[in-house]
């Protein structure tokens, strides 16, 4: 049976799932325990396992990030959620000296599995300190992963596989997708259901151009497609779930196919994600096929204006996308 389910109740049930599943796994950040969390992603979870798996934090992100990757490096499983990835720039000491470089550096006998995980990128109307897209940030370091779910299919299966790897993973969500529902398969509602970090989805089948979008910008990607099939372009949608390792095989195979390009994203032009995608493109064997230059659709290059045009001006709008595809393909 396939039922609707918020991404919300997804990343919930995640939790709940993990943390049932290994003793190991806990929760902490802030407000997540007694107020069922900021965003009520862990709802119920502090009644069910208690204080010490479900901790309230004070605010402090360095403190709490190093607390949760000290407890990751003797083989606990923390999920530390950030109460938006802007404020995790508090604790990028942690995330990236600490979680992403130990393993290297210690000849890979220090493991740190612990999962970062919070909103990310631009809600509405929360000005430029709580709006930052950190996919390229956070995409550019190695040792993380990093994973960037649009449904609620990817929310639970990237969350679930993000808890049980072993290497620390960065998960990038979007707090306008929290109430949105999608509808969920009955395999994608069972407890082993996982979806591998590191494969892109493609979200619908085209021929005249590919686009490559990763969160909310998936949901502009398929609204285009769809005002586009009207005049008769056939758009393929790619669904990167992952950006760090980026899966560039499927968007080679699409490009192949499709001759024609086109990135979209919510965080600023300069050394993104499509730049990076554009760049692999280039530097591959799908080059040749391109029949134009490929296309980016980003942010635009400001810090977040706090007015509610000035923003819907700054976020890549379905318009946006068509606008491109059209100059891709030169119609």
């Amino acid at each position: 049976a396939v039922s609707q389910v918020t991404v919300r109740d997804a990343l919930n049930q995640a939790l709940d799932e993990e943390l049932e599943r290994d003793e190991r796994v806990f929760l902490l950040g802030e407000e997540v325990a007694q107020y069922d969390g900021a965003y009520k992603i862990s709802r119920g979870l502090w009644k069910k396992y208690g204080d010490k798996r479900v901790i309230d934090t004070p605010i402090s992100e360095m403190g709490f990030a190093g607390i949760a990757v000290g407890a990751a490096m003797v083989w606990l499983r923390p999920v530390c959620e950030f109460m938006t990835f802007n404020f995790s720039m508090q604790a990028i000491d942690q995330v990236i000296n600490s979680a992403a470089k130990t393993c290297y550096m210690s000849a890979g006998s220090i493991g740190v599995p612990i999962v970062f995980r919070g909103p990310n990128g631009a809600s509405a109307g929360v000005a430029a300190q709580h709006s930052q897209c950190f996919a390229a940030w956070y995409g550019h370091c190695p040792g993380l992963k990093v994973v960037s779910p649009w449904s609620s299919e990817d929310a639970k299966g990237l969350l679930k596989a993000s808890i049980r790897d072993d290497n620390p993973v960065v998960m990038l969500e979007n707090e306008l997708l929290y109430g949105v529902p999608f509808e969920m398969s009955e395999q994608a509602q069972s407890k082993e259901f996982v979806i591998p970090i590191g494969k892109a989805k493609v979200e619908r089948q085209g021929t005249h151009v590919t686009l490559v979008a990763h969160s909310r910008p998936v949901g502009h990607c398929l609204e285009a497609a769809t005002v586009l099939a009207k005049e008769g372009v056939e758009c393929e949608v790619i669904n990167l779930r992952t950006i760090r390792p980026l899966d560039i095989e499927t968007v080679e195979a699409s490009v192949v196919k499709t001759n024609h390009l086109v990135t979209v994203e919510g965080g600023w032009p300069q050394f993104g994600v499509g730049a990076e995608i554009c760049a692999r493109i280039m530097e591959g064997p799908a080059f040749n096929y391109l029949d134009a230059p490929a296309v980016r659709v980003t942010g635009a290059d400001v810090p977040m204006p706090y007015a509610k045009i000035l923003e819907d001006n700054c976020i890549p709008q379905v318009k946006d996308i068509v606008f491109a595809v059209k100059k891709a393909l030169n119609i």
